[in-house]
């Protein structure tokens, strides 16, 4: 990534893409491409859409309201999404959308909205979580997009947890104060990062999390930090200590 153009434009489709291929894209895109970028015949574009890698593609045929969209060559062949999941207790509106795009940024592979007791919002637009992953993506050179699943109950959550699966579980009263040793020499296959509402999880809720087979409970330090927040520190400390950063593949 040293060597990444980060200033070119990217566009995230659900097309498949080929060397050779035209098509039209969605008028929302289309209305991104010629109205907000003011892209013109000939111009260069970057798209990509989580499957197929990233290709150099050119706008063609425009009209006031029309392009084609042809696709050149690969640039970038697609990597694997990571096998990491973050599960958090969802967010008012503005703080869920930035915990959203930064989730995408640092790279799980999954967004799963779980409720708890003291969550502060039951519904979430799992459409809006996906979009803001988008356009993260599309912002930060990033290929694979993460699933933005639909919210689900902690009970349900915890008896459909895979027994092989890592639980990483953010926790206040973590035995362990580093959590880099915590998560010394801890494995998968898989893991799933799991942070709570402000207010943090109640007796019964954190009695049930215990259950898991394969959990590891690590501290985010000794300042109280707000559940956004707590997405970059905890999905850092992960990636660092067992995730890409450290040379290892989730």
């Amino acid at each position: 990534m040293s060597h990444y153009d980060f200033s070119a434009q990217r566009l995230f489709v659900e097309d498949s893409l080929s060397p050779g291929l035209a098509f039209v894209p969605p008028s929302e895109a289309l209305n991104y491409l010629l109205n907000v970028l003011r892209l013109r015949d000939g111009d260069p574009i970057l798209l990509f859409n989580g499957r197929d890698g990233e290709f150099l593609a050119h706008i063609a045929e425009t009209t006031r309201r029309s392009a084609k969209l042809r696709v050149e060559r690969l640039v970038r062949a697609q990597t694997q999404a990571a096998d990491l999941d973050y599960c958090f207790a969802p967010l008012k509106q503005a703080r869920l959308d930035y915990m959203a795009q930064k989730a995408t940024e640092m790279g799980a592979g999954r967004l799963v909205p779980v409720i708890t007791r003291r969550t502060q919002v039951r519904r979430v637009n799992s459409a809006r979580l996906r979009a803001n992953a988008v356009e993260a993506a599309e912002q930060c050179g990033v290929l694979s997009v993460p699933d933005a699943l639909e919210a689900v109950e902690l009970p349900d959550f915890l008896a459909a947890f895979p027994a092989e699966r890592l639980l990483v579980f953010c926790d206040e009263d973590a035995p362990i104060a580093n959590p880099f040793e915590a998560l010394a020499g801890r494995k998968g296959p898989g893991v799933s990062l799991l942070v709570g509402p402000e207010g943090g999880f109640d007796d019964a809720e954190r009695a049930m999390v215990a259950r898991v087979s394969n959990i590891v409970r690590i501290s985010l330090g000794p300042r109280v930090l707000r559940a956004d927040t707590a997405a970059v520190a905890a999905l850092a400390i992960v990636q660092a200590a067992i995730g890409d950063w450290s040379g290892n593949a989730l």
